[in-house]
């Protein structure tokens, strides 16, 4: 688990809050089209830190990526109104005339407030933004089709359990994907993980 200094600080000098908080993370339930592993984390944005990355994949496709990272400030940040800030990043393959909408950008942020709201996640201070990133080929390559990507990025104050920020990432992720909603009563099964390492 990344922290501060991986190489320097061993897991037993980690805040037991923060400890406890990585271990949230790692036992979040995510759907199965999810491939969810631990990557390394900012490190000086906190003193704490934690990060994983995910892919969405579909009959073998990468059709959206995305990380989260936990930060934590044991004396507390004014800006983040506590001591843990989530901060997510989604991103995916658009349609063009899904880019055409002039009210994506309203929608892809209601996407990310519904996850939190389904997976009971209780937060704060939520702020983000929401971008469209298209190209165009011209020139030798005009023949190629054009591209769009939806990029959402945001962060916002968790209260409460980490697994249900963690579980609303990832709703929040294949939603941006394109994929259907799970149906009511269906439970997701943990998604398939990286090597986890110890920090």
């Amino acid at each position: 688990m990344a922290t501060r200094s991986p190489s320097r600080v061993a897991s037993a000098a980690l805040p037991q809050t923060f400890r406890d908080a990585v271990a949230q993370l790692r036992d979040a339930r995510l759907r199965p089209e999810v491939t969810c592993e631990e990557m390394p984390a900012p490190q000086r944005i906190a003193p704490f830190s934690s990060a994983l990355s995910a892919d969405v994949t579909v009959a073998g496709d990468d059709i959206g990526t995305g990380r989260l990272v936990l930060l934590h400030d044991p004396a507390g940040n004014d800006t983040w109104g506590g001591t843990f800030r989530c901060v997510a990043y989604v991103r995916a393959e658009l349609t063009p005339d899904f880019t055409a909408d002039p009210l994506l950008a309203d929608v892809a942020w209601t996407w990310l407030v519904e996850a939190l709201e389904q997976h009971g996640a209780t937060y704060a201070a939520a702020s983000g933004t929401v971008t469209k990133v298209t190209s165009e080929s011209f020139g030798a390559m005009a023949e190629d089709p054009g591209s769009a990507q939806l990029e959402i990025r945001a962060s916002w104050t968790p209260q409460g359990p980490l697994g249900p920020h963690v579980e609303a990432w990832g709703e929040l992720l294949c939603t941006a994907s394109g994929l259907e909603p799970v149906p009511e009563g269906v439970t997701a099964l943990p998604s398939r993980r990286g090597q986890r390492g110890e920090g």
